[in-house]
């Protein structure tokens, strides 16, 4: 018998907020103004789902030959939060078809709706704002970057989660992303089901090297698989 699922961790940007990958966009140009010719495919393939400080680390040390990573990196995140908060003061966010009926039909059958980002809380609460979402309304609560030690891959933030909507058993969670990193945060957690969704920053390709439960083509297909 399918474990009851309880919890749901969503990832936001690509998986519920759709913001036309400028958080990546912006990652990109950043680390290109240090003198670098960075394409967005290796900006998604290697920085997708992670803490941006992490993401702009770990695109530096894989793609570049470079030996000062971390004080470039630090700069580069330094312009970062300079451009992503002037990118997204300009930016019509809005939010994938269904999605928010889908986040209603869950908490009607009593599953707990909580939004996980690598955005610090600034950012992610300025996103909520622009869609007009409100903790304890439109979802359950929003876990962060700044809430946890750890980002992802490590599964602290769903853990968060967990203990902020009283759900003890991991089993009886399903991790939901847009990239390979959302998938081996819910295995780290020992999430009872994992699934890719393909809106966002990563291919089916990408998504699959992580071996999901699930890869569906929108959040709408949950809907089958949950209720």
């Amino acid at each position: 018998m399918k474990q009851r699922i309880e919890l749901v961790v969503f990832d936001m940007a690509g998986t519920t907020v759709d913001e036309g990958n400028v958080v990546y966009k912006t990652v990109q140009k950043v680390i290109n103004e240090e003198g670098f010719i960075m394409s967005l495919e290796d900006v998604l393939k290697h920085g997708a789902g992670k803490e941006k400080y992490q993401a702009i680390r770990d695109i530096l040390t894989t793609c570049t030959s470079i030996t000062n990573v971390k004080s470039v990196a630090e700069k580069a995140f330094a312009n970062f939060k300079i451009a992503l908060e002037k990118a997204y003061n300009e930016l019509d966010v809005k939010t994938f078809e269904g999605t928010e009926e889908l986040f209603k039909d869950l908490q009607a059958n009593d599953i707990k709706v909580v939004l996980n980002t690598g955005y610090d809380s600034i950012t992610a609460n300025k996103l909520l704002d622009k869609l007009g979402w409100k903790v304890g309304v439109t979802i359950d609560a929003l876990v962060t970057a700044d809430d946890v030690k750890n980002g992802r891959p490590d599964g602290d933030m769903i853990l968060k989660a967990m203990e902020l909507m009283g759900v003890n058993d991991p089993l009886k969670v399903l991790k939901v992303g847009d990239s390979a990193i959302d998938i081996e945060e819910g295995k780290s957690a020992h999430c009872g089901m994992t699934a890719g969704v393909l809106t966002g920053a990563q291919t089916r390709e990408q998504i699959q090297e992580a071996a999901p439960t699930y890869i569906v083509e929108s959040l709408k297909e949950l809907r089958v698989i949950l209720l």
